[in-house]
């Protein structure tokens, strides 16, 4: 069993046809939406590609148990979800701006 716990092991895994192939089954099955913005009362889709431009990245397929951990779950579409980018980033722990963020309340000095 492949294992998955460097950076370098990740984004070759990422890069497989078998990865791609999975990874679009999860985006049709859950309608190119966002699952959490959705459990959420939300929805957050997909964007479209325009002529003459790049697509802009809007949604990610997120392994619910991480491959570093459970290298059998990498290509199991049950093992799958479509997140967008913000709800893909607080799942990791990566909240970028929204804390820092000051309210309309909040003293200027």
């Amino acid at each position: 069993m492949a294992e998955y716990k460097t950076e370098e092991q990740k984004k070759k895994f990422y890069r497989t046809g078998d990865w791609n192939k999975l990874r679009q089954q999860a985006l049709d099955r859950d309608n190119r939406e966002c699952q959490e913005c959705k459990r959420e009362g939300r929805v957050h889709v997909d964007s479209k590609k325009m002529e003459g431009e790049r697509k802009s990245v809007e949604l990610n397929v997120h392994h619910k148990y991480e491959i570093e951990h459970y290298p059998q779950l990498a290509l199991v579409l049950d093992n799958l979800e479509t997140l967008c980018l913000n709800c893909h980033n607080k799942i990791h722990g990566r909240v970028f701006d929204e804390q820092k963020r000051k309210r309309w309340d909040d003293e200027m000095w």
